[in-house]
């Protein structure tokens, strides 16, 4: 079968600074996934090659599972429920996509629309909580870093709060710290091994999640960090904050350790990239490239190697991020269930400050992304699910029981046992379909295990949850171009997926019709579950944007005029406003430009009229973007601002956003 668009990612998405799992066009990492599962890329050239487009749910279609055809799911669709405390709509909106689009730039500035104002929310050491000291660049220490704000921002979210007692309306931020630059934290950085115990401590403390309360200036659209008031709901988890596992793995063999023979309990949360929030209020948070932080002193025992491969851990010995100085628990040849305790999507409670936040076994373990939480036509929670590795897979959860609406103590309870109980499967893409101008197919979902049975032979459910890719392998799902965020429109229903960049596509795989043996700038999916539903298990597709610079004829924006867009290099986290706009946050961007942040409508003649809203700083990517309730103000997560080799605090490459030493930051957007 020829290939006439064969796109792949590898399994970071960092052209920067030295190797650490996040890697870049240039990764030379072995595939975890040695498989002969099929290649997304091969399903697209299938699709390519026909130029066809599926209209709503194909009769015949194959779904396929590990046991033979599956049934539907219900008629009717369900759109998930928006959170209640909605702001009044004051000044211009966002979502009319009314604004002059920025052009590609190298500036060390966030560069924003003509008309248009930021201003940062909060930044890498600003206080979290109230006792925690102001911060000081010179002088840091673990104590202060666990009350600061951390490094890095990633996925970010926002909950309403209501009006403080002089009437300024207040919410809370909720975002990822998702790793640490320390060749930019601290001066003479060489490595963990040189490093003092101290600032490993404080590596360690700079990661997990911030919970802040924000506060709008008067009846603008900025909004600042507030630290003091009745009661604080600010906390930070790090990678030392006591967690409990749930779901059919807790206290299974493979989560059990010498300091926690009960397999139920786990210190810390690592290398969390984006994440979701659920219906019932809370947040959800993937942990991505665990294996990084974990080491070897010697040899690992056989009886791991196969998983420890996997998933890119050490199969001998190795260095980590030198962690294992600070706790023995980080070095797999002494404790090699650690890394099985990392992974997962982990559910807190931002409202409960003293709640102890939950990792979900139930929610499989790989390499996670996020999870997108949606409602089911009968009310069942869904959750997509990327696994973010090249030649990995797409997955969703649906559970057992149903959402109640409600805010009684116990619907509360009931609906946040919701995704402990369920059943996981990962995602088959087949190319079909007739001609009619677009890259499109049909696919299904694959079962892997539910909370009492597994569909995978030879695997107990818990060692499904535990090891997923290992099970997913068994089942021949479709390998997709490392996916990334995946998010349902509240307005259509349709789910995007994103395939961020790949370079690891060879000459070979490619043939002279489409010749891009290294896709450098990654591609959208738009997917349609049969009849609307998010509990089919059956599906539509379609490549909505091929990125790159709209004058490579490889390129797609969703049937648009090609002339009349910005150019867009490696999507990353996408979001949605109110008029289910597509925003596209951007990690990598391969034509030379700053990353950004860029929209576009979904539907109607403007479909793929990509402009870009912003730039991020030099070095830096863009992360978490949030269009406000009220469609005035975007948020965005400026990551790893100075990410450029040879930068060091004595020779930055960037000095955002103070002018000084660059410092990871969430900043807003507005216009009045």
């Amino acid at each position: 079968m020829k290939r006439l668009l064969p796109l792949l990612t590898p399994h970071g998405s960092r052209s920067r600074m030295t190797c650490t799992f996040r890697c870049g066009n240039a990764c030379d990492h072995p595939v975890p996934n040695p498989t002969d599962n099929p290649y997304f890329g091969d399903v697209v050239a299938a699709a390519v090659s026909r130029r066809s487009l599926l209209k709503g749910s194909a009769a015949g279609a194959l779904v396929l599972s590990a046991g033979g055809a599956l049934a539907a799911g219900p008629a009717a669709a369900a759109a998930p429920p928006q959170p209640e405390g909605s702001t009044r709509p004051l000044g211009t909106r966002v979502d009319s996509l009314d604004f002059e689009p920025v052009a590609p730039n190298k500036q060390d500035a966030l560069v924003v629309p003509r008309g248009f104002q930021q201003a940062v929310v909060a930044a890498w050491g600003d206080p979290v909580v109230p006792s925690a000291p102001a911060f000081d660049f010179e002088h840091q220490t673990p104590a202060a870093q666990a009350k600061q704000f951390g490094y890095n921002c990633d996925y970010s979210t926002i909950l309403p709060l209501g009006r403080s007692r002089t009437g300024q309306e207040r919410a809370l931020l909720i975002v990822n710290h998702e790793y640490t630059d320390e060749i930019l934290m601290f001066r003479g950085w060489t490595d963990g091994k040189a490093a003092s115990l101290e600032q490993l401590q404080i590596a360690m403390a700079a990661h997990g999640v911030s919970v802040v309360e924000i506060e709008r200036v008067g009846q603008t659209g900025r909004w600042k960090l507030v630290t003091s008031g009745r009661r604080s709901f600010n906390r930070r988890l790090t990678a030392t904050t006591p967690f409990v596992v749930t779901g059919p793995a807790a206290g299974h063999e493979l989560l059990t350790t010498k300091a926690d023979p009960t397999g139920r309990r786990v210190l810390g949360t690592l290398n969390d990239c984006a994440g979701g929030t659920t219906p019932w209020g809370t947040t959800l948070h993937g942990e991505e490239n665990f294996n990084q932080y974990f080491e070897a002193s010697g040899a690992i025992d056989p009886a791991y190697v196969d998983a420890f491969k996997r998933y890119g851990l050490p199969t001998g010995p190795a260095a980590g991020k030198s962690w294992a100085r600070v706790d023995e628990r980080f070095d797999l040849t002494k404790n090699p269930h650690e890394a099985n305790r990392f992974g997962w999507i982990v559910e807190l409670d931002p409202y409960d400050p003293d709640s102890t936040p939950r990792k979900r076994t139930m929610l499989g373990r790989f390499k996670h992304e996020g999870a997108t939480v949606t409602l089911a036509a009968d009310g069942r929670a869904v959750a997509y699910l990327g696994d973010d590795e090249r030649f990995d897979y797409l997955y969703k959860f649906v559970s057992r029981d149903r959402y109640k609406r409600g805010s009684s103590a116990t619907i509360h309870r009931h609906n946040m046992s919701l995704l402990d109980a369920g059943t996981l499967y990962v995602a088959k893409f087949t190319g079909d379909g007739t001609a009619d101008g677009e890259y499109d197919g049909i696919g299904g979902w694959i079962p892997l295990t539910s909370d009492k049975k597994s569909y995978v032979p030879g695997m107990s459910v818990a060692e499904v949850l535990v090891n997923t890719r290992l099970a997913a392998d068994k089942v021949s799902p479709t390998k997709m171009d490392r996916p990334e965020d995946v998010e349902r429109n509240p307005v259509t229903g349709s789910v995007y997926m994103v395939c961020t960049n790949n370079s690891s596509r060879t000459a070979s795989q490619v043939d002279e019709a489409n010749p891009r043996p290294a896709n450098k700038h990654g591609h959208i999916v738009e997917i349609d579950e049969s009849r609307g539903d998010a509990g089919s298990l059956r599906f539509d597709w379609r490549l909505f944007l091929v990125c790159g610079d709209p004058n490579d004829p490889s390129t797609y924006f969703g049937g648009y005029d090609k002339s009349k867009v910005s150019p867009i290099s490696c999507p990353d986290n996408v979001a949605f406003d109110a008029a289910g706009n597509l925003w596209i946050a951007t990690d990598g961007n391969a034509l030379g430009s700053n990353d950004g942040l860029f929209a576009t409508p979904v539907k109607g003649p403007e479909r793929g009229h990509v402009k870009q809203f912003l730039t991020v700083p030099l070095g830096a990517e863009t992360c978490g973007p949030i269009v406000s309730q009220d469609q005035r103000t975007v948020f965005v997560a400026v990551q790893h601002p100075g990410e450029i080799d040879g930068a060091t605090p004595e020779q930055p490459a960037s000095h955002w956003p103070y002018g000084d030493q660059p410092r990871p930051a969430v900043a807003c957007v507005w216009k009045d």
